[in-house]
């Protein structure tokens, strides 16, 4: 909320910036209920009075084109300056690369915040936020450099994802947030694949990160609702990408290479679920708890190796393609679901959109040795049908439930992160 004070009054008024639709929405139910007597003209004159005070319009301009040109030359520049650490700066020395590269790094920092601090144009502060953002990964590539660190090495990308956490938690900024969280998703795999790279090593890390993530975002709720809204579309994409990959033939046939950071990571989901628990009883838990299924479902289906000829499949292959092709429909379902709960669209597309290319990819890989030709297609688009009558089931089902008067408890549905960056 932010607090500015109401026309005509000394006193502040707290306000919501609501989007325009829902204001339209109001005024036609405003006038709609003064036609049928159900208010009066004073009461609903009264009534968009207030509404105009407390609920101002919110533009957010997602395609403004200066928003646009802003965020991409943040970005070239921020990458321009890892590549020039990369280039090596032959004209400089170390000390003087390095001084030069943190010198620009904390203009950025510092920059950024004095113009938040000034209520400066929110998309110019998120540029100069995201190139301190990026600036700090310069910063640390070239230490690393200077000390004849390889920059190859994983740490490097933990540290970076490390401070541009610390950047954005402190300030309360979107985009440091997002390029510390595709650092650290980033950092996530590579550090526990370059001890013991394996398929199943893969599988386990991303139900893992779906754990860890979905736990992040209850902890996050009502909090930082942004954070919340970032950290929930990366549990979703995680957990489908986990099952996804553990359904490919064979991707399990060399077991689990059990690694330190292996450990590490299933115990940062698991110390994760439990603060959630501890600090959000309630209906809540059961995200990071369903991404705990997804996680052990993951690492069975990897398990379970059939072979990967496809001119000899039998009946284990038909039972491996089958419990992953439902596996993935139940998740599905249950992120549509959640997405409608807790209005969060990103959601509901994921399950889709991952559906049709799980179900088409396990179609033509596992069954078009046996359903070939226009029979597969037939096979594929009665699946289809199928999965589509769940969604819509789940979907009706939600949307009856979160009516007014139902069972649903209040701030079941969290409003999206606004799409402004301070």
């Amino acid at each position: 909320m932010n607090d500015t004070p109401a026309p005509g009054s000394a006193t502040a008024v707290a306000t919501r910036p609501v989007a325009p639709r829902q204001l339209d929405w109001l005024r036609t139910e405003l006038a709609d209920w003064t036609s049928q007597g159900i208010i009066s003209e004073d009461q609903a004159t009264r009534i968009s009075t207030r509404v105009a005070t407390r609920y101002p319009a919110e533009h957010h301009a997602r395609l403004g084109m200066g928003r646009v040109f802003l965020y991409l030359g943040a970005a070239f520049v921020g990458v321009g300056l890892i590549w020039l650490v990369a280039a090596n700066l032959d004209d400089l020395s170390p000390l003087a690369r390095f001084l030069t590269i943190a010198a620009l790094w904390l203009a950025f920092l510092v920059g950024g915040e004095v113009l938040a601090s000034r209520r400066a144009s929110a998309p110019v502060v998120g540029a100069v936020r995201l190139l301190a953002a990026l600036g700090a990964g310069a910063v640390i590539f070239q230490a690393a450099q200077s000390l004849q660190v390889p920059a190859y090495e994983p740490r490097l990308v933990g540290l970076w994802a490390v401070g541009t956490l610390l950047h954005a938690y402190v300030t309360r900024a979107v985009m440091p947030f997002l390029v510390g969280v595709g650092t650290g998703v980033t950092w996530w795999f590579m550090q526990p694949l370059w001890d013991a790279p394996n398929g199943l090593t893969v599988v386990m890390l991303m139900g893992a990160g779906a754990v860890l993530a979905a736990a992040l975002a209850v902890l996050h709720d009502r909090w930082i609702e942004a954070f919340a809204w970032t950290w929930r579309t990366v549990a979703g994409g995680m957990a489908l990408l986990a099952l996804f990959v553990a359904a490919i033939p064979d991707v399990g046939s060399d077991g689990i290479s059990w690694s330190t950071w292996l450990v590490v990571a299933l115990v940062l989901a698991g110390v994760a679920t439990l603060a959630a628990a501890l600090v959000r009883p309630g209906a809540r838990i059961l995200e990071p708890l369903g991404a705990v299924v997804v996680l052990v479902a993951a690492t069975l289906i990897g398990l379970w190796t059939t072979g990967t000829d496809t001119s000899d499949i039998d009946a284990a292959d038909w039972a491996h393609a089958a419990i992953s092709v439902l596996a993935y429909v139940v998740l599905a379902v249950g992120l549509v679901a959640l997405g409608t709960l807790r209005d969060h669209p990103p959601l509901t597309w994921m399950a889709m959109i991952g559906l049709v290319g799980f179900t088409t990819f396990q179609s033509f890989a596992v069954f078009a040795p046996i359903v070939t030709g226009a029979w597969l297609f037939v096979v594929l688009g009665t699946v289809f049908l199928g999965t589509g009558f769940l969604f819509d089931r789940a979907r009706r089902e939600l949307a009856s439930a979160l009516e007014p008067g139902s069972d649903a408890g209040p701030g079941s549905r969290p409003t999206s992160p606004k799409g402004t960056e301070r």
